[in-house]
């Protein structure tokens, strides 16, 4: 069985060359508007979020996918 690699580890791979906007994401990152998926997730699949007082669960696939669900 192959290792199982987060999807945003693939993200790497395309680099600033085939991604012109890859400063703009770096900027929005650096000022909290973009969140890495391995940060929320840690080394689970699924969590949870309260959102206006429901719950969802949003889940990584095992295609790598997001999948958000109330």
């Amino acid at each position: 069985m192959t290792p199982k690699t987060h999807p945003a580890d693939h993200a790497s791979q395309t680099g600033p060359a085939t991604n012109p906007d890859a400063n703009a994401y770096a900027r929005q990152a650096a000022n909290g508007e973009i969140l890495d998926s391995r940060k929320l997730f840690g080394s689970r699949t699924e969590i949870g979020i309260l959102h206006d007082g429901s719950l969802y669960r949003l889940k990584i696939t095992r295609q790598g996918k997001l999948i958000l669900n109330k």
